[in-house]
């Protein structure tokens, strides 16, 4: 396998122990719908919603932080893919958010796991800092 192929799928089980530890359930992983894939969908147990979590990890943050990489073109995506995930799953009655898993590296040593809540809004607050 790539190596950013292990580094991203290291990225995502330490992202599901993350979410796991902080008590959210986990309902899918690499759930796709047409073109798009949400790397973790769960269930945030303290406040009834489902969470389509995104998941970016890097060895570095030389160039940029994990969470810059996700796209407009991937918003987009995930909002599609959430409609129709709640709709299949008949989740419609219950509200939805878009969070942020970044993990990074820095050049080998102990990961550093970032949540941004509700990454897609301006307003979003981050429970770790950079």
């Amino acid at each position: 396998m790539a190596k950013h192929l292990e580094t991203g799928q290291l990225g995502e089980n330490l992202a599901v122990n993350f979410l796991e530890t902080e008590g959210y359930r986990i309902l899918h992983r690499n759930y796709r719908f047409g073109k798009a894939e949400a790397d973790i969908i769960a269930w945030d147990e303290k406040r009834n919603e489902v969470v389509f979590v995104e998941v970016k990890t890097r060895s570095t943050v030389r160039h940029e932080y994990p969470e810059q990489a996700v796209s407009k073109r991937k918003k987009e995506l995930l909002y599609q893919l959430a409609d129709e995930y709640q709709y299949q799953e008949k989740l419609t009655r219950f509200p939805c958010r878009f969070d942020v898993i970044a993990i990074d590296f820095n050049d080998g040593s102990e990961p550093n796991v970032y949540h941004i809540f509700d990454a897609f809004r301006e307003d979003r607050s981050v429970q770790n800092e950079h």
